[in-house]
């Protein structure tokens, strides 16, 4: 369904709309934690989502790193209920994850979920309003003309739309011509996310005119952000579920001038991140991005003693092995990030 006037007609409009205060240049796609019998754990969820707050105001929910191509409709449904509730009280600002690998599915769920936010938008409650997060359709051979035609058939919906760069999912990619074009057609498409780690759309010096251009590829974090002379406005990072503080700080050291600080905690970051993900790599259930990022919040959420507890369980129902976990435990205490008490203590 198409949101009527009198709502935005320019993407800049929309981004004053839906951002009063800015768009949050760290964005997290949040993990989803469950209980024993599967079920989604809210307060656990909204414990993490409370303690990522005063660092991270913007959250995609579902995304990958949240099991949003695992989980069912319903599941889909009672986490988002969840989220909107927790990010509007908190102030935070919310992304969809409509992770779907065929358009006419993507459609489908924004018209579900437009209606509500559709009278969210008319009562001008904008803080508590959410954007959408759609991926092109899923095929390695499909021609551009056929990725342009989805979203253009996606972005007429009218909703405000953010594009999500996957090809690891995918299969293919939406190449500079094509986000261009459909940047100037449509005022709703207001942000793009790049986790490809080709960052081809971003380094392709095309005007986008004004999407906000955010960088979902981990490692070496000070060099892509405008402010230390890179292509992306912020970042949308699985890794903010663990790092909120410390990404957060990188973008307000390069935002200072202060680059070789920034640079050196950067380093830092990257060298535990590449050690983690390298001790999920094979895993038989899950994504790399959730696992690892489930093995590093068990030490932020249990403090250093977190070896004791049971592992995090994922969306198939197998848990972290517990070797994952102790050398995780190991990683961050060695690059000096393993908290000194959790954050359910």
């Amino acid at each position: 369904m198409k949101i009527n006037s009198p709502l935005p007609t320019t993407r800049a409009d929309w981004h004053a709309h839906l951002f009063p205060r800015g768009i949050p240049p760290l964005w997290c796609p949040l993990l989803t934690h469950y209980r024993d019998d599967g079920s989604f754990d809210h307060a656990r969820i909204t414990a993490h989502l409370r303690h990522l707050a005063p660092h991270v105001k913007g959250f995609l929910i579902p995304g990958s790193t949240g099991d949003g191509w695992e989980m069912s409709d319903g599941e889909i449904r009672e986490l988002l209920v969840l989220a909107q509730e927790q990010t509007a009280k908190l102030g935070l600002h919310l992304l969809v994850g409509v992770l779907k690998t065929e358009a006419s599915d993507a459609c489908s769920m924004m018209r579900d979920y437009g209606r509500a936010l559709s009278a969210e938008l008319t009562e001008r409650r904008a803080r508590s309003a959410p954007a959408f997060t759609v991926c092109p359709p899923k095929g390695g051979d499909l021609p551009q003309q056929t990725i342009r035609d989805a979203l253009t058939g996606i972005l007429e919906l009218g909703l405000p739309t953010a594009l999500y760069q996957l090809p690891q999912v995918t299969q293919n990619e939406m190449t500079p011509e094509t986000l261009a074009e459909l940047a100037a057609r449509f005022p709703n498409f207001i942000l793009f996310k790049d986790t490809s780690g080709g960052d081809r759309v971003a380094n392709s010096g095309r005007d986008f005119g004004g999407v906000f251009l955010v960088r979902g590829a981990e490692g070496d974090y000070a060099r892509w952000l405008k402010s230390g002379s890179g292509p992306y406005d912020g970042f949308l990072l699985s890794t903010a579920n663990c790092f909120g503080r410390e990404l957060h700080q990188v973008i307000e050291l390069l935002r200072a001038g202060r680059r070789d600080e920034a640079q050196h905690l950067s380093e830092r970051l990257s060298a535990v991140v590449k050690e983690v993900f390298a001790l999920v790599a094979g895993l038989p259930d899950g994504n790399a991005f959730a696992n690892a990022n489930k093995a590093m919040d068990h030490f932020f959420a249990h403090g250093p003693n977190a070896t004791s507890v049971t592992p995090p369980r994922l969306h198939a129902g197998s848990r972290l092995p517990i070797e994952v976990i102790r050398q995780t435990g190991t990683a961050l205490e060695r690059h000096g990030f393993l908290p000194a008490a959790g954050y359910l203590a």
